[in-house]
């Protein structure tokens, strides 16, 4: 049976801001997915640390005060989310995220920032995954494409619903059916396991981004660099 057919899981985080790196977490949700239906889901909200931004509360609807009162420590929050996921891992079960560098890397990022085992620790060493990527597998697939990338407009594209954008839970279930939505549209994609689509992506993603590196070089940018790695950035996939 095709992977998209098979038992899926959506995350998503909202956040602080949009540098993986120094953001940080304050909504999250792993949704899982089978048979076209949601089958569990889990949600956090957390106490950042830090005062979130008017720009990011606008986006998410989570003000600092909010949570403070309501939302656990980021900590705790981080450490949680990482079992979970890589619990799913452990059972062969892919982890599907839009742009999941971002997600991967801020959470990745978290759990250095608290001293607490970082993703591969918690595999035993091993590398993280299979993760699907629907923002890195629709760029590459469908690459001249005209248009925005972002969650809404490849919901568009792919006539998947989003109903509450931004809102970690049901951006993680968009996620999920974007996924299955491009492997329904693409053979190619749907005839790869689990395993060789994350081999697959990581090529995509480094050629997008030494195309995009050479693009924003072209413009006048002579020092611009794009990190090439995927799914963990290379600044923290190297520290931990």
């Amino acid at each position: 049976m095709a992977w998209h057919a098979e038992p899926l899981v959506g995350f998503d985080l909202e956040t602080t801001g949009t540098d993986p790196l120094e953001a940080r977490i304050v909504t999250a949700s792993i949704v899982g997915y089978h048979g076209g239906r949601v089958s569990r889901q889990r949600d956090w909200l957390a106490d950042p640390g830090i005062r979130i931004p008017e720009q990011a509360s606008a986006i998410h609807g989570i003000s600092t005060e909010r949570a403070a009162a309501e939302g656990r420590p980021v900590r705790e929050v981080a450490d949680e989310i990482a079992e979970t996921l890589t619990g799913y891992w452990k059972q062969g079960v892919p982890v599907v995220a839009y742009n999941a560098s971002f997600d991967l890397t801020l959470l990745a990022a978290e759990l250095r920032r608290h001293g607490l085992p970082s993703l591969e620790e918690r595999l035993g060493g091993a590398a993280i995954g299979p993760v699907v990527d629907p923002y890195t597998i629709d760029r590459a697939v469908d690459r001249y494409r005209r248009g925005k990338r972002t969650l809404e407009a490849v919901c568009g594209e792919y006539g998947v619903v989003l109903e509450a954008a931004h809102q970690a839970a049901a951006d993680a279930l968009a996620a999920v059916r974007v996924a299955v939505a491009i492997a329904e549209r693409h053979p190619q994609v749907a005839a790869l396991d689990p395993a060789a689509l994350h081999e697959r992506q990581i090529g995509w993603y480094r050629a997008w981004a030494e195309d995009f590196q050479a693009f924003l070089r072209r413009k006048g940018d002579a020092e611009a660099v794009v990190d090439s790695t995927w799914p963990l950035r290379e600044t923290v996939a190297a520290a931990v």
